[in-house]
């Protein structure tokens, strides 16, 4: 993720070497090594440090970073938590308590929200199990919807990890979106009939489809667009969709756009239980872009009941993965782009 993140910075035409400044964190010293060689090959520098993350903030994050992209372990259990009490509380790296569950999906959910300033965004890899686990970790999920936290849930088909394939999804979260028309609003994406079958058991997204995805967001956050990935075809696929002269709008299947407690029906094909295959693509995605899958989706559940809700199959992340037992991530400040892994 920080070599793809230089890449991005180049293709808009700035230097990689000026606006990026890298720091990192990992519990394993092998990969410590691996991760500053990698950055050096590609004439990239970074700070990256040997920690445990759960217990150790070498960088002091807390509110510091602009951007946030993270793969996490998923459910790592056995975490000693009463080494984690003095890091609890609001301005701290776990603002929203601790779950009584023994796994530390939501430790990470709120690391990489604490480690945000307030206008920071931060995208990462998440197991299904986090989007409607129970009991306390479900008061830790309604407590970050309640912070006008969650932004965008991509749904995205299985078979994109060439090693597992474990069920996760994709979490955007944004904590400027307060005192803008998203501040009650998560936008969701079933992502899971695009995809180019590269194999019988492997999948990916060409650069077309990370384009046209990444260019839905915008057009819910009423951006500019930007097609430099993903060029003319994905401007034609955002065209064919949302119009000549796109703009954002609800598409079953797709995409919607829909508040905590939002008890008004449903669209076809977005059934906050259910969706049909036939729903499942909007016309002229499915044809150039997939084959979709018969799975049907179940309810993504908070405190606070999101609809409509996908509970996706296995799922992969837009970014370049290493395979870390910590997490790899990356953060970006506004005065120098800080890249970190968490």
């Amino acid at each position: 993720m920080f070599v793809q993140s230089a890449r991005f910075v180049h293709e808009h035409r700035k230097n990689p070497s000026a606006e990026l400044s890298l720091h990192g964190q990992e519990r394993v010293g092998a990969t410590v090594a691996l991760s500053r060689m990698n950055l050096a090959v590609h004439g990239l520098e970074g700070d990256i440090r040997e920690a445990n993350s759960y217990y150790e903030d070498l960088h002091k994050s807390t509110d510091s970073f602009d951007f946030v992209l993270a793969n996490p372990p998923f459910n790592v259990n056995a975490v000693d938590k009463d080494r984690l009490k003095d890091a609890v509380g609001k301005n701290r790296r776990y603002p929203f308590g601790l779950s009584r569950t023994d796994n530390a999906n939501y430790l990470w959910i709120q690391l990489f929200y604490s480690a945000l300033n307030d206008k920071g965004r931060a995208g990462f890899v998440m197991a299904n199990s986090a989007s409607d686990a129970r009991a306390s970790e479900q008061e830790l999920r309604k407590q970050i919807i309640e912070a006008r936290a969650v932004d965008v849930m991509v749904a995205v088909g299985p078979n994109m990890f060439y090693t597992v394939t474990l069920p996760c999804t994709l979490w955007f979260l944004d904590r400027g979106k307060r005192k803008t028309p998203r501040e009650d609003k998560v936008l969701f994406i079933d992502a899971r009939h695009i995809y180019r079958q590269i194999d019988r058991a492997h999948r990916d997204w060409t650069e077309a489809q990370i384009g046209f995805l990444a260019n839905v967001v915008l057009l819910y956050r009423d951006e500019e667009l930007d097609f430099t990935l993903g060029g003319d075809e994905a401007k034609a696929k955002t065209s064919d969709i949302f119009g000549k002269k796109p703009k954002y709008s609800d598409v079953p299947g797709l995409c919607r756009a829909a508040a905590p407690n939002n008890s008004r029906p449903t669209p076809s094909g977005w059934s906050s239980r259910s969706t049909s295959a036939s729903a499942r693509a909007p016309s002229g995605i499915k044809t150039k872009f997939t084959s979709s899958d018969n799975t049907t989706s179940r309810a993504l559940r908070s405190g606070a009941t999101i609809s409509p809700t996908v509970r996706p199959k296995p799922i992969a992340s837009m970014l370049e993965s290493t395979k870390t037992s910590m997490a790899t991530g990356v953060a970006f400040c506004r005065s120098s782009i800080r890249v970190a892994a968490l």
